[in-house]
């Protein structure tokens, strides 16, 4: 049977702007698929994604689900699409507070969303249930960009007995596009979930910077993939210090093999 992968991606293109996150984030599972691996794609329903032109629609049947996130329900929508001249469907998760009428990271005057922590938490527990509804067991789980770096987190401390993803690796993908804002101190709670509470994050800043965030994410992941050039060596350092395994950054023709190949090694171990 062939191997799942798990594409939790943050932009994919053609449905935002063009860039090296969007762009890689519709290649790369292209890419996987024709090699022979099986794979679900999912990202945030943004609202600055035009619903008519991708030819998004709901899925019934997934969508209805509620989601507590800091003692408040919030209800949890599916939709679906598939990117034109490619076999590959893509599922959105969106919800009326944290992805209706919304930009991205920021809003339209460039201001980042106080509830970024939030919508990002958000979009990790709707990802996992979803996976959980469609019956689907990957393989490895590839986390692009900050919108999923809480999603190692979750697999490993929280979702870690569920049929689905007990036997995942976890692979994080670091991008030098970023949020620039901490979090906040109101993080710590939303995050908590499960056998996740404030006690567990200790170890990361009371008011969760956007690099703790991506420490948060290394340490529970399995490899670590430096997706952009202008990743900060630091990170880098961090999770080689880690003892984790890193995929130097790739690019041209080589670059789905060289994923590949990383994905195999993951996998082996």
């Amino acid at each position: 049977m062939a191997k799942r992968i798990l594409f939790i991606n943050q932009e994919i293109t053609p449905y935002v702007p063009e860039n090296e996150l969007s762009v890689l984030g519709k290649i790369l599972p292209q890419g996987i698929q024709e090699s022979g691996y099986e794979i679900r794609t999912f990202m945030p329903k943004w609202g600055i994604i035009n619903e008519r032109r991708g030819q998004l629609h709901e899925v019934i049947r997934l969508s209805g689900m509620n989601l507590i996130i800091d003692d408040t329900d919030h209800p949890l929508i599916i939709k679906v699409a598939s990117i034109p001249t490619s076999r590959i469907q893509v599922y959105f998760i969106d919800n009326d507070d944290y992805f209706h009428k919304r930009m991205m990271a920021e809003d339209e005057t460039g201001v980042e969303y106080a509830d970024n922590g939030e919508r990002a938490v958000f979009f990790a527990r709707g990802v996992l249930e979803t996976v959980k509804k469609l019956r689907w067991t990957p393989d490895l789980i590839l986390c692009q960009g900050w919108m999923g770096a809480v999603v190692p987190l979750y697999v490993k401390k929280a979702y870690y007995d569920e049929p689905s993803f007990a036997n995942a690796k976890v692979v994080t993908s670091l991008f030098d596009q970023n949020i620039r804002q901490s979090l906040g101190e109101h993080f710590k709670s939303a995050v908590s979930f499960r056998d996740i509470n404030e006690d567990s994050l200790n170890e990361y800043g009371d008011d969760f910077s956007a690099e703790d965030l991506t420490r948060m994410a290394i340490d529970y992941s399995d490899g670590i993939i430096q997706a952009t050039p202008g990743v900060e060596a630091s990170l880098i350092a961090y999770a080689g210090g880690k003892n984790k395994p890193v995929l130097p950054f790739t690019e041209g023709e080589g670059q789905v093999e060289a994923y590949r190949d990383f994905f195999e090694q993951i996998l082996s171990v």
